[in-house]
């Protein structure tokens, strides 16, 4: 079938990665044609999917925001509206929507040796139509969790209980839980969005979790972003605010894996001065050290505020089985309940949860190499964009747009048509590393073995650390490892030699 079109680009994605991507490739490459396929009606990804009570940053949007697009607001920890107006702010003021495709999902894309190009199957979500189109590069931007559904455990029971189960994932608009008993299951960041939130409504929240999350309290207000954008200009102030967030996360990382001990005493110790020393203990004091997992941002304490209204509370307890009014938990205590939310996390996936193959050979990603958390061994023009666990997804968005900006302007300097990062010789004998380390998360965890694998030796590595990446990822593309070659020109020069000796 005849591509519906073909682009030097095609970014899959049009969330806070996809329109980053494509600012980027207007700005560093203006004379490489590219188009957006978006799978859903809208943009802004994750920002216009979750619609739950709440929904809200757990990073701060000097460092979440683009480093290209100054965050102006007063709230640096800002809701979900908020953020999905930024993003579509950033579309209309650099004219992205005329390359988006929406209705657009990728369910496959395969690689073409003989022609160095990308064909990619789409299929409409409006018509149900099969759509192809063709592209040199492939950059995609499309998240790392399932857009079909939340990770969902089966509960015992689940057919007794007569009233709403929710996941986040599929917050209905006419929910009314005014007055309503809630339990929230699970302790992750969406939970501890939604129990301020819904607590203002509800009869009573409970957050209902297995084990403890640490949090941290902040103010939702970055009084010296304020004062820097009174005294310079936005961008500079932006610029200025961006990098001290970023030291700052970084210090307190380095000071989780240097002093752990110390750290959670911290942590712990801010809790009790909120909800007491017992309550801290028995609901905020996790069996594994900080960072291990992602620490929740609590801001202006609005969760510690719900809590001592005693309009919410926290239960660290299992399921046992639903019931006709709630849930029974392990202890032999039970939960009533109106409306039961599962918070129970995400389920991930490798690119989109399309199919890739090379020349009609499916490519298991899990077998491959990752090639400075971008590309894999292997796989020629392909990239993704991947942001960090510890840290504002956007900050390494940002340094893969530019990566890629600069390994397209190579290939056109030198000619070549085709980058493919290459195992070494010497890197043969790595041993394997799992895509992501020292982070201990289940939704993580559940699927780490389909993930790409990382090496003991750069590039071969996903460093998961801004400082990091700022220098392994500005380094000269052509570093020995990515491979730039043009087979096309060298089969047409191949066959015009062959017609000659026929002549």
């Amino acid at each position: 079938m005849e591509p519906t079109e073909h682009v030097d680009v095609l970014i899959v994605g049009a969330g806070i990665s996809g329109i980053g991507a494509a600012y980027h490739l207007e700005q560093k490459c203006p004379d490489r044609s590219f188009t957006i396929l978006e799978g859903r009606a809208d943009l802004g990804g994750t920002w216009d999917l979750f619609r739950y009570p709440g929904i809200r940053s757990d990073s701060d949007m000097h460092t979440l925001g683009y480093s290209f697009k100054p965050w102006t607001a007063e709230q640096a920890i800002a809701d979900g509206p908020s953020i999905l107006q930024y993003l579509r702010d950033t579309v209309a003021e650099n004219d992205i929507e005329r390359h988006i495709r929406f209705n657009h999902l990728v369910t496959r894309a395969e690689w073409s040796s003989a022609t160095a190009t990308w064909t990619v199957e789409v299929t409409r979500a409006d018509t149900g139509a099969t759509e192809h189109h063709a592209c040199n590069y492939l950059f995609m931007c499309s998240g790392y969790y399932s857009y079909k559904g939340g990770h969902a455990p089966e509960f015992p029971g689940r057919e007794r209980f007569p009233g709403p189960v929710i996941h986040p994932q599929e917050w209905p608009d006419d929910l009314d839980y005014a007055g309503k008993k809630v339990v929230i299951i699970g302790s992750g960041a969406t939970a501890m969005t939604m129990v301020p939130a819904m607590a203002a409504d509800a009869a009573h929240v409970t957050m209902l979790q297995r084990s403890p999350t640490y949090v941290v309290s902040a103010p939702d207000v970055d009084r010296l972003a304020i004062r820097l954008r009174k005294l310079l200009p936005d961008g500079l102030a932006h610029r200025l605010t961006r990098r001290k967030n970023v030291v700052l996360g970084d210090f307190f990382f380095k000071l989780t894996r240097r002093y752990p001990a110390r750290v959670k005493a911290r942590l712990i110790k801010s809790v009790s001065d909120q909800l007491g020393r017992d309550y801290a203990e028995q609901h905020f004091t996790p069996t594994y050290n900080p960072w291990d997992q992602r620490v929740c941002l609590i801001p202006n304490g609005d969760l510690f505020e719900a809590i001592k209204t005693q309009k919410a509370s926290v239960v660290t307890d299992h399921v046992d089985t639903f019931t006709e009014t709630g849930i029974g938990l392990q202890s032999g205590q039970h939960l009533d309940a109106d409306i039961i939310i599962s918070a129970t996390g995400l389920e991930i996936v490798t690119l989109g949860e399309a199919e890739f193959a090379i020349d009609g050979e499916p490519v298991d990603f899990s077998r491959t190499w990752t090639y400075l958390g971008v590309a894999y061994s292997d796989v020629p023009n392909l990239a993704t964009s991947f942001g960090y666990l510890r840290a504002s997804w956007t900050l390494r968005a940002d340094l893969t747009c530019d990566f890629v900006c600069r390994l397209l302007n190579h290939m056109r300097a030198t000619g070549t048509t085709v980058c493919t990062p290459r195992l070494r010789r010497s890197d043969r004998d790595m041993p394997a590393r799992p895509w992501v380390e020292d982070f201990s998360a289940n939704y993580l965890q559940r699927v780490m073995s389909a993930l790409p694998r990382q090496g003991d030796r750069e590039p071969w590595v996903n460093t998961q650390s801004y400082a990091r990446d700022k220098k392994l990822l500005s380094r000269p593309v052509d570093d020995g490892v990515m491979q730039f070659t043009n087979p096309v020109a060298r089969s047409v020069d191949h066959v015009g030699e062959l017609d000659v000796s026929r002549s």
